[in-house]
């Protein structure tokens, strides 16, 4: 093993678990500390101010910014009392991540002094710098104002000495140029319409609510290893590394013991995530060495993405005092599975559940059943758009690897569902329902038990999986943004229900009772989207003819996914929810191109970079050291025998100039695509030439390195080896 490597390694398996000190209240009880909670706007703010807020928060009323002074000073205080002396707003630009600029509490006194001070206007709206982030060519550097703005429905939260204050991020010209803008319009416009189709079974529903739970799927690795390993720091995954001879093969990693290590640095993160009102629920070990899962309990779609986010980055920051560093890339390691992000989708009211099935009332199962139908009715019509939600650069690499959902988008129901959906496409209408007076409706459909959850089997290669009272969108990237797969989402589905809202009015306007006119409309709609709904193995080969044939969009060229946002059908949907228009979708795909060329570029230098000054000259040193052994043999031994005795030599030296040689030439070969890729002008036609050109360079580059790692002496090999990066002592 090389000095350095020997070092490195030793150190890290030296690592012991961090003391945790946990609070001494229960997790109830220090849960949202940092957060500028409800109890405590009531504390720190006058009672008409508190008010108002709060119908801003629960109805979505807007804003009167005459309280704005009031809020802001409530909130000073409580941050005052907290030690806080900056402030900043905390936005999600196109960038995957967030941003925050830091500010003290300070103004000039005017007698050369100065004064603290937070005022409502600081509180709503700042100025930062829009030419400076992706836009998509909405904002240039001669054009750089752009607006952050405060969101009420997210709450103000402390980290370290700085009070967070979540918000929006639009250009000087009012075009969205963050992901909570178009979520908010998204949420808002499945809102109005699921709720104005409730009122077909319940006057009294009052808001209908998108809520989200993710699971965070990551790894963990030592942090002596990660900086031993240039391109885990740079790109976020292994451009090579050779499989270890055990990873994942035995199944004894998931749900196995949690390392000591790793539980300190769980109960660590816990402990700070729940302060901050994330609320954590579920940890335990994923299915690859070194990989793991926290999950929350669900929460509104727009703070659960807030906190999701927030969680991602405090990972980051309590894993190094642990001695680790988090990975977030969906592929850090090739021949073991890939992290994701399951996204677990569902509508509620303030009388319960959409999604969920009664199980004895029949005009609960009737509304069950239209939101189920009408969610795979914007599933189906955008399909393509919403696998273009979720793809990225770094997910194409999970998508369909025999270990996530395939790159087809399909809806998995279950039997029992399945079968229902069947009953009523297939029933006549007087098979169906009778009206029975006083006693209201009944249905001749098979009751759906009341533990649904319990009838329904899981089928880990479903993408958009219905497991009982919500739908789980498993293709969902573990470092994405949940955002750009619940605006996707939600926005169909508000499309949908407005279409069925459409349809069932026109047929009561006609005579038509609307029980009646309710489930004609479910019968025609479940019969237009069956084609989405596929029980069987996403991961057959069949599968992908079988979609083909019913017309799902089955690309897998990442750069031409994202012409879905672009389709005729997506720019109307967006538009006529008011959640984008033309002008933004387009921006926005110019940034996803963009980014995508980008992240291939900076893998293609790096791998140029690792292979010819580290992987070739310890492959020409190992290469020397079996020759010169040959050469000295040559003194001792005749020829007869230095062929008997080196034999093996020999073809290792032959073998190792073959691979350096092909490598050499790969490098050669990669740097003229790059060359010839740069100068398209056109993002779209750059990502594609990046796509086809560049990146299947890279990997037959990796064949020959991997080869390589098999071959020279382990003392010699430089980088840390898999069996060393994949498993924590």
């Amino acid at each position: 093993m090389s000095n350095l490597r020997f070092k490195v390694v030793e150190e890290a398996f030296k690592k012991r678990p961090k003391e945790v000190i946990a609070p001494v209240e229960r997790p109830s009880e220090y849960f949202g500390k940092n957060v500028f909670t409800r109890a405590k706007m009531y504390k720190y703010l006058p009672a008409d101010v508190y008010e108002k807020l709060i119908d801003v928060i629960d109805n979505g009323t807007r804003l009167d910014r005459s309280i704005a002074d009031a809020v802001a000073k409530g909130m000073k205080q409580w941050a005052d009392e907290n030690g806080v002396t900056h402030y900043t707003h905390w936005f999600q630009p196109l960038t995957e991540g967030t941003a925050e600029k830091h500010d003290a509490f300070i103004e000039h006194d005017g007698k050369g002094g100065m004064i603290e001070e937070f005022s409502g206007k600081l509180l709503v709206q700042q100025e930062p710098d829009a030419s400076s982030f992706p836009s998509g060519g909405i904002r240039n550097t001669f054009e750089a104002r752009g607006y952050s703005a405060w969101d009420p429905t997210s709450p103000v939260f402390i980290m370290d000495d700085t009070l967070c204050i979540p918000t929006v991020f639009i250009s000087y010209t009012g075009e969205a140029l963050d992901y909570k803008v178009p979520l908010l319009r998204a949420l808002h416009a499945v809102n109005v319409a699921a709720t104005e189709v409730c009122h077909y079974f319940d006057k009294n529903v009052k808001k209908v609510t998108s809520n989200l739970g993710w699971e965070q799927e990551y790894f963990l690795v030592d942090e002596g290893l990660y900086c031993a390993r240039p391109d885990l720091m740079l790109t976020g995954r292994t451009l090579m590394g050779h499989d270890s001879a055990k990873n994942q093969q035995l199944e004894d990693h998931y749900f196995g013991t949690i390392p000591d290590r790793v539980q300190a640095f769980m109960k660590d993160l816990e402990i700070q995530a729940l302060e901050l009102a994330i609320p954590c629920k579920t940890r335990h070990n994923e299915v690859a060495p070194n990989q793991f899962e926290i999950a929350p309990i669900f929460e509104d779609t727009n703070l659960a993405v807030d906190h999701n986010m927030l969680l991602m980055s405090l990972m980051k920051r309590v894993a190094r005092n642990h001695g680790f560093r988090v990975l977030l890339h969906e592929k850090p390691f090739a021949g073991i599975n890939g992290s994701g992000k399951h996204n677990n989708w569902s509508l509620s009211t303030d009388t319960g559940v959409l999604l969920h099935a009664p199980g004895k009332d029949a005009e609960g199962n009737l509304r069950f059943v239209t939101f189920v139908v009408e969610t795979l009715m914007g599933l189906y019509k955008h399909n393509g758009l919403i696998k273009a939600s979720i793809m990225s650069a770094t997910n194409a690499h999970r998508l369909g690897a025999n270990e996530a959902p395939p790159a087809i988008i399909s809806s998995f129901l279950g039997t029992q569902l399945s079968e229902l959906l069947d009953h009523i496409e297939k029933s006549g209408k007087e098979e169906l329902f009778a009206l029975a007076g006083k006693q209201g409706m009944k249905l001749d459909i098979p009751e759906i038990p009341e533990l649904l959850i319990d009838n329904t089997d899981r089928n880990r290669t479903s993408p958009f999986a219905f497991t009982g009272n919500r739908f789980e969108f498993r293709a969902v990237g573990s470092e994405a943004n949940c955002a750009s797969a619940m605006i996707a989402l939600n926005t169909a589905v508000a499309e949908a229900l407005t279409n069925f809202k459409q349809r069932v009015d026109a047929l009561i306007a006609g005579g038509q009772d609307k029980t009646s006119a309710i489930i004609d409309v479910i019968r025609e709609d479940i019969k237009a989207c069956k084609n989405i709904r596929f029980d069987g193995n996403g991961y057959s080969d069949e599968w992908v003819e079988e979609a083909k044939k019913r017309g799902l969009d089955c690309e897998t060229s990442c750069p031409k996914i994202f012409d879905c946002y672009l389709s005729e059908s997506s720019i109307k949907m967006f538009e006529s929810m008011k959640v984008m228009n033309e002008k933004e979708l387009i921006a926005r795909n110019e940034v996803k191109w963009d980014t995508y060329t980008k992240r291939i570029q900076i893998e293609a230098r790096v791998i140029g970079d690792l292979v010819m000054n580290h992987i070739i000259p310890v492959a020409t040193n190992y290469q020397s050291h079996l020759v010169l052994n040959v050469e000295n043999m040559r003194l001792i031994f005749s020829e007869e025998k230095l062929k008997k005795l080196c034999s093996r030599n020999l073809a290792i030296i032959e073998e190792i100039g073959e691979h350096i040689q092909t490598i050499e030439n790969g490098v050669d070969e990669l740097i003229n695509a790059r060359k010839v890729a740069n100068k398209i002008e056109n993002e779209r036609e750059k990502a594609i030439a990046y796509h086809d050109t560049v990146a299947p360079k890279m990997e037959d580059i990796r064949y020959h390195v991997d080869k390589l790692e098999l071959i020279v002496s382990d003392e010699l090999w430089t980088l840390p080896k898999y069996r060393e990066l994949l498993f924590i002592r």
